[in-house]
């Protein structure tokens, strides 16, 4: 029992070095090389500890921008509540979250096998934050669950969306590439099912949007970072001077936690830090991933011979690339408007994250285009938004609020916003 204890203490009690365990053995079955091997192992476990670092980070920097929005609305300043937060959350539910990722890859496989929907999801990044936020949303809803219980949960439902959602959005993969070869493994597919139907609806097919030309200036917004940097660059200025403005309390405070510096300086280099953290976190997600997926990989295709790779959502990027930028512009346009009604409604200050108004807004816009021509690009940027905004105030304050909070406002997207409740639903009902 000692023995029992101490393996499930230091091994499944410990999210690294299980995620470690797991690549490990995954590139051992496929024969790799003693230097892959470690290689690989080693990289697998650094990449998760480095997740953790930048979710500090973003924390941080979330701690001036959601105080100084509630002065700009002039609303009392309340936080988030009583809740672990990612890093906690990690140390405790971190096991059983990196299982049940690798328990719904099986079943995701095993289905490819013996039903007719031939996908293996391939999206690792995606893999490992669907599986946390669902995860939260259990603890945060049921309170207790037993290790076993959660995993038996949590992977069967994975295991289901792996499997169901590429299956769901390949008619429109099919349009928009001419070919069967790939589908969408993306937690994107909700808004791009919603703006092809828009674009269907409202749109005007015949207006393509790769007619349009793209001038060469705006080329910078396909780069991820310095989208992030620059949005909520921003907004921290805008809220940064609208607080310095005001004579209240509440701004003198705020103005206070810049010391020597001017606020506006300090709230401009919190908008960098901001960007700073997701690319930190991004960087640790990529280096433990890249090492996950081909373990997954090399045990899938042994299974499931012809199965279609279900991959990142840039993989539609190409065959509409002006889809692309006008879905980010409704998208960008659509999460402004929102923020303002959000904190001049129900009071809650929308966190914009731009990662998720990116690619989502981004993917939507090629559905959307495909349907709809450009008017649908545009169309489907912007319901995007609107899931993404109105997605984030209900986790953040009814389905997560106890767990993580922090990483519903930064790292859940549209499919979590939706499936969550429906898994808050069944959690209740089951536990």
């Amino acid at each position: 029992m000692e023995v029992i204890f101490w393996i499930a203490t230091n091994v499944f009690g410990t999210p690294a070095i299980l995620l470690g365990f797991i690549v490990l053995v995954g590139l051992l079955l496929q024969k790799k090389t003693t230097s892959q091997v470690i290689s690989g192992t080693f990289k697998a476990v650094i990449g998760f500890l480095i997740i953790g670092a930048g979710a500090g980070v973003i924390v941080n920097a979330l701690n001036v921008f959601e105080p100084m929005w509630k002065e700009v609305f002039g609303l009392q300043a309340e936080s988030l509540g009583q809740f672990m937060g990612q890093q906690t959350f990690n140390s405790k539910f971190g096991s059983a979250v990196t299982l049940a990722m690798f328990i719904g890859f099986l079943i995701n496989v095993l289905l490819a096998r013996f039903t007719k929907f031939k996908y293996i999801y391939l999206t690792g990044h995606m893999m490992f934050w669907t599986s946390t936020v669902f995860a939260g949303v259990v603890v945060h809803s049921a309170g207790h669950v037993s290790f076993g219980k959660l995993v038996l949960f949590l992977s069967v439902i994975l295991g289901l969306y792996w499997t169901l959602q590429p299956a769901l959005t390949q008619p429109f993969v099919r349009k928009i590439t001419g070919n069967d070869n790939i589908a969408l493994g993306h937690t994107s597919a909700s808004v791009a099912l919603l703006g092809a139907l828009l674009g269907k609806w409202f749109g005007n097919k015949e207006n393509d949007a790769e007619k349009i030309k793209v001038p060469k200036g705006f080329e910078f917004l396909r780069d991820s970072n310095v989208i992030t940097a620059l949005s909520m660059g921003l907004l921290f200025l805008i809220g940064a001077i609208v607080v310095v403005m005001k004579d209240t309390p509440g701004a003198k405070e705020l103005v206070a936690k810049a010391g020597e510096q001017n606020f506006i300086i300090y709230a401009m280099l919190q908008s960098l830090t901001f960007a700073g953290g997701i690319a930190i976190v991004l960087m640790g997600v990529r280096m433990f991933i890249g090492e996950l997926v081909p373990a997954f990989n090399g045990i899938a295709t042994r299974i499931v011979p012809g199965a279609k790779p279900a991959l990142d959502c840039p993989v539609t990027f190409p065959y509409a690339p002006n889809a692309v930028i006008l879905g980010f512009m409704g998208a960008f346009v659509g999460a402004l408007i929102w923020l303002v009604v959000l904190g001049n409604t129900v009071a809650y200050i929308f966190v914009p994250t731009m990662i998720v108004l990116f690619f989502h807004g981004a993917t939507a816009g090629v559905f959307g285009n495909a349907t709809g021509g450009a008017r649908g690009a545009v169309l489907a940027g912007f319901v995007t938004a609107t899931v993404v905004a109105w997605g984030q105030y209900a986790m953040v304050k009814f389905f997560i609020a106890s767990t993580i909070p922090d990483t519903a406002m930064w790292a859940a997207d549209s499919d979590m916003f939706i499936i969550g409740p429906i898994i808050s639903f069944l959690a209740k009902l089951l536990f």
